[in-house]
């Protein structure tokens, strides 16, 4: 029987993922993921041997890292899985474990303190607040709309995401910040971040704005996003504690290998604890 990726079939697999109660961003993810599947088919039929030139076209492009790449897959594979096409599944790529975190990747805290500055320094209040608000307290942009009026007063957030339930300390200098900035905007329940509309703020609006701030900033711009704050609580968190444990506790991880890769020392922070090591001699020898 010969397989198409129909949007009829879309709709239906979406409403699937809601059904097995999937977080709205994971299915806009596995959602996008499919549809970047089906414009590469086009008319053409589903097979296997299709989906390895898929794979093989997404390693040769420079587009995409092997960890977005084995996303692209699990969706596909997930998604055949929903509809019995087991024989079209594929592997995902091997990748071994970074040891160490790229610079390019890891925002430090002077950097997030300039981000802080330029947004409100250009009047984005609300951007910096929002921006203190996720690195002080570790929680993911999907969970901003759960920090809410009444939570702000008694300094806990009751966060649920991805089926589970943990509460979150405010601490007191935060704490007294958003609840200036409620007053100000006269608000009485729900979100404390909210449109004109009453309705949470757009995390793509989020991201959009933070970007924007880049360059008045002076940081780059491939470092700053929204999940790049938790990884800088995480690990500040950790710097003070040294417990991984509670770290994932407090992040709201059930795997701790899933925590140990917000605390990756930087490149510069392992050739230094290679170099410390001394296995090097320091002497000059002619070798001639």
């Amino acid at each position: 029987m010969k397989k198409y990726i129909t949007e009829k079939d879309l709709a239906a697999y979406q409403e699937h993922l809601y059904e097995e109660e999937k977080s709205p961003a994971t299915i806009q993810k596995y959602m996008c993921d499919l549809r970047k599947l089906s414009d590469y088919l086009g008319t053409q039929e589903l097979t296997k041997k299709k989906m390895i030139a898929y794979k093989e076209m997404l390693r040769a492009s420079s587009k995409y890292q092997l960890s977005s790449i084995n996303s692209f897959l699990t969706a596909s594979n997930c998604f055949f899985d929903y509809m019995g096409w087991y024989e079209c599944k594929v592997k995902t790529f091997r990748v071994q474990k970074e040891v160490f975190l790229p610079e390019y990747k890891n925002l430090t805290k002077a950097e997030y303190q300039k981000l802080v500055q330029a947004a409100s320094q250009n009047g984005k209040h609300r951007l910096s607040l929002i921006l203190e608000t996720i690195c002080a307290t570790g929680i993911r942009i999907s969970e901003l709309a759960e920090i809410t009026v009444s939570g702000v007063k008694r300094g806990i957030a009751d966060i649920y995401c991805k089926g589970k339930a943990r509460k979150v300390l405010i601490p007191k200098p935060l704490q007294k910040k958003l609840l200036y900035y409620i007053g100000r905007r006269g608000l009485k329940q729900g979100p404390v971040f909210q449109t004109a509309g009453k309705k949470p703020v757009d995390r793509s609006n989020i991201w959009k704005e933070m970007k924007a701030i880049c360059r008045q900033a002076g940081v780059r711009e491939e470092k700053v996003f929204p999940h790049n704050l938790r990884h800088l609580f995480a690990k500040s968190f950790y710097q003070i504690e040294k417990d991984i444990a509670r770290l994932a506790d407090v992040l709201g991880h059930s795997n701790i290998e899933t925590t140990r890769i917000y605390i990756k020392a930087t490149g510069q922070e392992h050739r230094r604890q290679l170099e410390h090591m001394g296995l090097v001699s320091e002497r000059c020898r002619n070798t001639t």
